[in-house]
């Protein structure tokens, strides 16, 4: 399950604040709530945070898949058991909750593996940035969008989403998803270009499982690697940028699946990928 690259602290499979269930290379957490729309709470966030983290020192996950169990993705932050808990909290607590959430979509953006968001019905407020944080967004014609941080009376660039979602929609859509916080539905993100791929309801479950079996079973380096240059080259100058991509390709043109792919174009084959 893990690698040499270790230390002492054990990897974990005990969650306790959703479901986690992996098989072929594929981990899937399940948020467990349906009965409130899968709210995350203090401790999920910090659970998903830390399943993210020991994702780069499993040898058996080469995929994270995100989804809600019932009618919805997920509904944000449960209104009782975090709203509620904030507004009696004194700034070093406030500041030690916002960096956590913080800290759970860096580690998504940062890990060497594609994220998947499954996203049916509501994606909400955190739910809606972890939806952004992912690196692919599998939605159902049922799904809708919110950023609503706006009208809870807090700032709408909560969790990195005034960083993300301009790069994705850009920064004119951003400001008005961000600033007004209102709900959009499926086709509308798709137009926006919040979708990677758009699909009716009674097709989800396959066209996540369809998206997650390539990539668990595709050049997992090469995925890790392109991964990692589209989040470093966002801040990056075109000459860094260009130094990192030659560096970069230099390095992959020595791996395993490289030479796997001539082999298998002159044997007229598909190619067996390792991820080495």
């Amino acid at each position: 399950m893990g690698n040499r690259f270790r230390a002492s602290v054990p990897l974990t499979d005990d969650w306790q604040h959703f479901d986690v269930a992996i098989a072929d290379g594929v981990a899937t957490v399940t948020l467990n709530r349906p009965e409130k729309l899968n709210p995350l709470t203090f401790e999920s966030y910090a659970d998903l945070r830390d399943l993210v983290l020991q994702l780069p020192y499993r040898d058996d996950v080469r995929v994270l898949v995100i989804r809600g169990r019932g009618k919805g993705f997920c509904a944000g932050g449960d209104v009782d058991e975090i709203i509620g808990e904030l507004i009696r909290m004194r700034p070093r607590e406030l500041m030690a909750f916002t960096k956590m959430t913080g800290d759970l979509i860096r580690a998504m953006r940062e890990v060497p593996v594609p994220i998947v968001a499954g996203i049916q019905g509501i994606a909400a407020g955190a739910g809606a940035v972890v939806a952004l944080a992912s690196d692919f967004r599998v939605c159902a014609d049922s799904a809708r969008f919110a950023f609503l941080f706006t009208k809870v009376g807090l700032s709408g660039g909560d969790m990195g989403a005034a960083y993300l979602l301009p790069r994705i929609v850009g920064a004119g859509r951003a400001t008005q998803l961000l600033m007004l916080g209102d709900t959009i539905d499926a086709g509308t993100a798709d137009r926006y270009g919040l979708v990677s791929e758009l699909v009716a309801e009674e097709e989800l479950d396959d066209a996540v499982t369809q998206l997650a079996v390539r990539l668990a079973t595709g050049p997992t380096l090469a995925y890790a690697q392109t991964k990692a240059l589209i989040t470093r080259e966002l801040d990056m100058s075109l000459a860094g940028a260009m130094e990192l991509d030659a560096m970069t390709q230099a390095l992959l043109m020595t791996t395993d699946d490289h030479a796997e792919f001539h082999a298998a174009f002159n044997d007229r084959r598909a190619p067996r990928w390792t991820g080495r």
